[in-house]
């Protein structure tokens, strides 16, 4: 049976998006429902995959089934491609499963060459218009299919505008787009050593070859890359009859919104312009107007036009992003789908939708991303700062950010490299800016509107972004920008706030953000569904108050080591670990003893309720003290200066310890339970300032509960061990103050042997903590930090690792040993609690994985317990 790989749009449906992509199952959808939209045909992502199958060629038939398209097209049109007395003009645009907006590449006004543009200019009685389609062919055309770098185009319509004093394309007549068509020709001339292609189903046949071969362009791979989608979908192509917003004053083109995707509010927005084509909106080339200016202008069409937007929202039941066009008082609907949205767009429109009674709950929880909910948590402008506002543009994507100017892509990226946060200014962007956009804190375009390439891509990034900003002259060869007489130079610092337009002098206060009305509302239901708890990461007090209030149900994580890196404390921790003798230890541990206690007291006291897991000391302890390089050159110093031979002798006696403690390999080495196994007086140190911190919360009637967890653990006799000394320090302390302690006592998972063998281990454990970070790098024997600046990007990019294994858990190995060692755990404590605290516990597939294998809970860092709150409910609502 011969494959299909063509369908017209009346043939498809809104289901069939994988054939079809997201762009032709809606125009299916919308043609089937009697919608204005302009007849044609989609070729398949199928047709995309075959095409590279065939070595990059169209096979015979998939031209005859274009062919055979093309030909129902004329039909029904009563036009004719190549025709010159009623030609028909066609837009070739790619389509793909999921919405790439600005990765894939557009043709208009097909068809025309030196014979049918005079038809057109016949046929609509206006050559102005007819040479001004040509003129924008031969651009799109000469950029996408044949290779030429628009600048090119642009500048030569640059020197036109300029010759004759315009400043608008508007302006130009038909004898000045001659004159632009004449130098456009040329320079395909010398570009490509061939004249420009004149026979129209060349030049359709080309042009869907070029989609198909964007789909493998560097900015598309980089977008599917940032957004996780697989490389073998393949892009469609959709083939429709072209209808003209540039016919005349009752004509335009227009992208609209249902809902504003910035805040979510339930009003349509959007941008037109008159006398333009599709492109002209997107491309940021004009200013356009808003919407709402439509109703005045064009009445009936923003009357027919709300009412669309309203069946189309309802239909899809999301918020939908409309592209029309106006032809002669006429509207089109030339494509719909499910609108970008930033974050707290995205989440009060699902709340809204539920509200509505479009959506139910379970429906608004799983149309969130999780990883997006970063977004809600952008800093913005401290209200009490003094501002010195520069300029003021289109405020396209919310959030604010400080950064150095740059006006290209790729020093953005080589600055950000570098440690530099940058602000990315530019006329406009355009997709190959993908790489800037992504390494900068934010954009600023001087022209452009709000759905302009920059202002969709920042939105989807969730990154603050200012377009139509015209108060700023760029001049990209000096590297420079004016606003009114003021220069602005590469590497100046300015501020932007992308939520009121306005670009400010320097860097400016920024702080952290508050949670909406409906996200609180979204995340209550999240948790009114989830089965699976989530604890925060925290090491202070102040980080321990903000898990509780974004919602942690306890520490799953209190890294201790971090309490002695404080300037005051490193000198005693310097003390204990150079001490010759077990009393000069104990000296040091003693003044380190009530300062501990402070730390458990106030993080204690701020999750009172819930349960706190203290993991004891685990770094080696050659972190604590000075670089040995360093030391050599500072004591080399002193003996060149002839400093006091005491103090020498100290700086001497120092280097000898730090030598002493160096490591070939210190992650696995002296570090975790093997401390305590060799200096068993400093985890009882940390052991007796948790139980004293307890008793005295207890004893002013707070309901504390810490745990304590061995770190590091590879044998069952070392947990055996620690344990002991654990129960030792309670009976200590219950005899000092006569008031008992139970707390459960468990082990951190982050060696291989400890999940095989955790049968054994749970005999000894209340319960289980999965250090995912230290049994990836075990696992894999990678050493996180070479492996992520040396060899892993390269993996990730070329397919050998799906993704980053310390970023998102790798189901197949550690998983696998996090399921083993669940079920080992389990058969001989079924009550045992489970759990995992490295940096997974804040990614969405990870904390999937982790409900799939029937963890308890999951922690992350405090900022991200909102995330894995939805994370955990979209898990219990997929896997029941």
């Amino acid at each position: 049976m011969t494959t299909k790989y063509v369908y017209l749009f009346e043939e498809g449906r809104a289901d069939m998006k994988n054939i079809l992509g997201g762009k032709g199952a809606n125009l299916a959808e919308m043609t089937r429902a009697g919608l204005p939209v302009p007849p044609g045909f989609t070729v398949t992502t199928t047709a995309c995959n075959e095409y590279y199958r065939a070595g990059r060629t169209l096979t015979n038939t998939m031209k005859e089934q274009i062919e055979q398209g093309l030909a129902e097209l004329e039909r029904r049109t009563g036009k004719k491609l190549g025709s010159v007395q009623n030609p028909l003009l066609v837009s070739v645009r790619s389509g793909s499963v999921y919405s790439m907006p600005g990765m894939m590449d557009t043709v208009l006004n097909l068809g025309l060459n030196d014979e049918t543009v005079e038809g057109l200019a016949s046929l609509t009685a206006n050559p102005r218009f007819a040479y001004d389609c040509y003129r924008r062919f031969l651009q799109m055309f000469g950029s996408v299919v044949l290779g030429i770098d628009h600048f090119h185009f642009e500048h030569i319509l640059d020197e036109v505008k300029e010759h004759y004093g315009f400043t608008q394309d508007p302006e130009l007549r038909e004898e000045h787009w001659k004159e632009v068509i004449q130098a456009y020709k040329a320079l395909v001339k010398k570009h490509t050593r061939a004249d420009f292609p004149q026979d129209p189903r060349e030049q359709l046949m080309r042009a869907i070859q070029a989609v198909f071969q964007s789909w493998n362009n560097q900015r598309a791979i980089v977008y599917r890359r940032i957004h996780k989608i697989p490389d073998d979908l393949g892009t469609a192509v959709n083939v429709q009859m072209m209808v003209f917003g540039n016919m005349g004053d009752d004509s335009g083109t227009g992208v609209a919104f249902t809902r504003n995707p910035s805040t979510g509010e339930k009003e349509l927005f959007g941008e037109f312009l008159v006398r333009a084509q599709g492109e002209d909106v997107v491309a940021g080339i004009r200013t356009p107007q808003p919407i709402h200016a439509l109703r005045e202008r064009m009445p009936d069409i923003y009357s027919q036009f709300t009412k669309i937007a309203e069946l189309l929202e309802k239909h899809y039941k999301d918020m939908q992003d409309i592209e029309f066009t106006v032809e002669r008082g006429r509207l089109f609907i030339l494509q719909t789908r499910n609108g970008k949205r930033t974050a707290h767009a995205a989440v009060k429109i699902a709340v809204d939708l539920v509200k509505e009674q479009i959506i139910n709950k379970e429906e608004a929880i799983m149309r969130i991303d999780p990883h997006s909910l970063d977004q809600l948590l952008h800093r913005r402008i401290d209200p009490a700062a003094k501002l010195d506002v520069l300029a003021k543009g289109l405020p396209a994507s919310p959030g604010a950010a400080s950064g150095h100017v740059v006006f290209d892509a790729d020093t953005a990226e080589r600055w950000a490299s570098e440690g530099k946060r940058v602000i990315l200014v530019r006329p406009e962007t355009t997709p190959e800016d993908i790489h800037g956009i992504l390494a900068a804190q934010g954009i600023i375009t001087s022209r452009g509107g709000m759905t302009s390439h920059a202002a969709v891509v920042a939105r989807g990034m969730g990154k603050p972004c200012i377009c139509g900003c015209e108060m700023i002259r760029i001049d990209l060869r000096k590297k420079e920008c004016t606003i009114r007489e003021e220069t602005i130079h590469e590497g100046d610092l300015i501020s932007i706030d992308g939520g009121t337009g306005r670009v400010l002098r320097g860097a400016v206060p920024l702080i952290d953000p508050e949670l909406s009305a409906e996200f609180q509302q979204l995340l209550t239901w999240a948790d009114e569904v989830r089965k699976m708890e989530v604890r925060a990461n925290a090491d202070n007090p102040e980080d321990a108050a903000k898990a509780r209030a974004f919602g942690a149900q306890g520490i799953g994580l209190c890294r201790t080591e971090h309490m002695f890196m404080e300037p005051e404390r490193v000198p005693i921790v310097q003390e204990m670990i150079l001490a010759e003798t077990e009393e000069e230890r104990t000296e040091a541990l003693e003044k380190l003893l009530p300062m501990q206690q402070r730390d458990f007291e106030g993080i204690l006291r701020e999750m009172e309720g819930l349960p706190v897991t203290i993991r004891l000391l685990d770094p080696p302890l050659h972190e604590f003290l000075p670089n040995m390089e360093s030391l050599i050159v500072e004591l080399t110093q002193m003996r060149l200066s002839g400093e006091d031979p005491r103090t020498i002798r100290q700086k001497e006696n120092l280097l000898r310890k730090v030598r002493a403690l160096q490591e070939f390999n210190p992650m696995l080495g002296h570090r975790g339970c093997r401390l305590g196994m060799t200096f068993p007086e400093i985890y009882a140190m940390q052991v007796k300032a948790i139980f004293q911190a307890t008793v005295k919360l207890q004893q002013e009637g707070l309901d504390v509960r810490p745990e304590v967890m061995i770190p590091l653990v590879g044998h069952v006799n070392e947990l055996k061990a620690m344990r002991d000394l654990v129960l030792q320090v309670a009976a200590q302390v219950r005899e000092e103050t006569g008031h008992p302690v139970v707390c459960p006592i468990g082990t951190m998972i982050e060696i291989p042997r400890a999940a095989l063998t955790a049968d054994e281990i749970a005999a000894e454990a209340d319960f289980f903590s999965f250090g995912t970070n230290d049994l990836t790098q075990t696992t894999y024997g990678f050493s996180r930090d070479d492996a992520e600046g040396k060899f892993l990007h390269k993996y990730v990019q070329h397919k050998i690792l799906p993704d980053n294994p310390f970023e998102v858990l790798d189901r197949h190995g550690v998983g696998k040993l996090i399921q083993m060692a669940t079920e080992l755990g389990r058969a001989v404590k079924s009550d045992i609690k489970l759990g995992i605290c490295g940096e997974h516990g804040g990614e969405k597939s990870s904390i999937e994985c982790c409900y799939q294998i029937g963890l308890d809970y999951v922690s992350c860092s405090p900022f991200r317990v909102p995330l894995a709150r939805l994370a955990a409910a979209q898990a219990t609502i997929l896997h029941g």
